[in-house]
């Protein structure tokens, strides 16, 4: 693959010619190699870094991480266990982050389901009672909710959501 300007990788990568810019500048990248021209010359080893760090920044890596990796990168290419480390504590923010949405994520599912009950019973009745008798039974049912996903984790202490059923 020839060599690609900045333009260019910031159309395949998706990212911003100012990012590039300031992935170089901070320590994310090596210094680009450049044409004759003064321009930037992203060769496919650039770009698959910029790739890596691009996956990085979109899992919630900071960027002070990010640049000890690099750094690490670049001056300790063989010191490995430095780098697995990062990646290692990074990995272990990732899956609770994602455990955090995915029971975020049972909430709204919950929400969605219970809120379609109420249209139905709307539909059916023609009326879904007073606001308070809305309240009280959108509260119960989430108690209710609450219970039922205690009883399914393994996990002692589950964070309270019962402020979210209020709404």
């Amino acid at each position: 693959m020839p060599s690609l300007t900045i333009q260019q990788v910031a159309q395949q990568t998706g990212l911003s010619v100012h990012t590039l810019r300031y992935y170089e500048r901070n320590g994310l990248l090596e210094p680009v190699d450049r044409a004759s021209s003064g321009h930037r010359r992203y060769s496919e080893e650039d770009i698959a870094r910029i790739e890596f760090l691009t996956r990085l920044r979109a899992t919630g890596m900071p960027i002070r991480q990010m640049q000890e990796f690099a750094r690490l990168f670049r001056e300790q290419p063989e010191v490995l266990a430095e780098r697995r480390a990062i990646l290692e504590a990074h990995e272990r923010a990732v899956q609770a982050h994602i455990q955090e949405l995915q029971r975020n994520l049972e909430v709204i599912q919950w929400k969605l389901g219970y809120y379609k009950q109420l249209e139905d019973r709307q539909q059916i009745d023609g009326t879904i009672g007073t606001q308070h008798q809305q309240r009280q039974s959108c509260v119960v049912a989430g108690q209710a909710f609450l219970l039922e996903q205690a009883l399914k984790q393994s996990e002692a202490s589950e964070p309270q959501i019962a402020d979210v059923f209020q709404m």
